[in-house]
């Protein structure tokens, strides 16, 4: 029988990468988005005839524990069990902390890290009676390192970090892998603001010389979850050498 992956932010970018990518390997997804949700059932669509896969679409506000909750009863009822959960949802925000807003503040934590919570809250319960799952969480360099003007995000992805590598002590002996992956500069519609100028001197200072693609990462998520569950508990940094 072949397994289901959940992915949020599954409609664009990088989720939409992994989407591709599990289902060319035969997997049955579940794909969740905020609002794009026609876009998601084209993306479904196409992908369910092409590979002969199951691709169920549902949109799910992340960032809100009462939506995941919502959205995880419902996939009970229609006796639905995530063997994967890739948590890829995420925003970013640009400007100097002191002109940040309490609720821009809330958006970006809830949406990048308290949705961690949420989701693997919902599914650990099948995950440890099976004694078998795997979780991914997409995460950042800046989670490292930090980023001026970056620092909402940058704290929110240092909590992915930490989330990853704490929820892995508490979940091996359950037969469970939790890693993280901290990408760098990944070539999506997030970094589409940037000019040719402000492009071009990121690449100067990545070692590779380029950007990472949305396809590299996808193909990285799967190379974690199909490896042994000895692999838990790390976040990989997929930045080219760049930090």
């Amino acid at each position: 029988m072949s397994k289901t992956v959940f992915i949020s932010g599954a409609s664009r970018g990088i989720g939409k990468s992994i989407v591709n990518c599990f289902a060319k390997k035969g997997y049955n997804l579940v794909m969740v988005c905020k609002s794009s949700i026609i876009q998601l059932e084209e993306i479904g669509k196409i992908i369910s005839e092409k590979y002969s896969v199951s691709a169920k679409c549902y949109t799910c506000d992340v960032s809100d524990s009462a939506s995941v909750n919502d959205l995880f009863r419902r996939l009970n009822d229609e006796g639905i069990e995530i063997d994967i959960l890739i948590n890829n949802a995420g925003i970013s925000y640009m400007g100097l902390l002191q002109d940040m807003t309490d609720e821009e503040w809330n958006q970006v934590i809830n949406t990048n890290l308290s949705s961690c919570f949420y989701t693997s809250r919902a599914v650990l319960p099948q995950m440890i009676a099976r004694h078998n799952g795997r979780i991914v969480n997409i995460s950042s360099v800046w989670g490292k390192v930090g980023a001026s003007t970056e620092v909402a995000y940058s704290a929110s992805k240092g909590g992915v970090n930490a989330f990853t590598k704490a929820l892995a002590k508490e979940v091996a002996p359950s037969g469970i892998s939790v890693n993280a992956i901290a990408c760098g500069f990944i070539d999506t519609q997030m970094n589409a603001h940037l000019s040719s100028f402000e492009r071009k001197s990121l690449f100067d200072d990545i070692p590779a010389g380029r950007p990472g693609t949305s396809d590299e990462v996808a193909e990285m998520v799967y190379k974690i979850v199909t490896a042994s569950e000895y692999l838990t508990g790390q976040v990989i940094s997929f930045d080219g050498a760049w930090m």
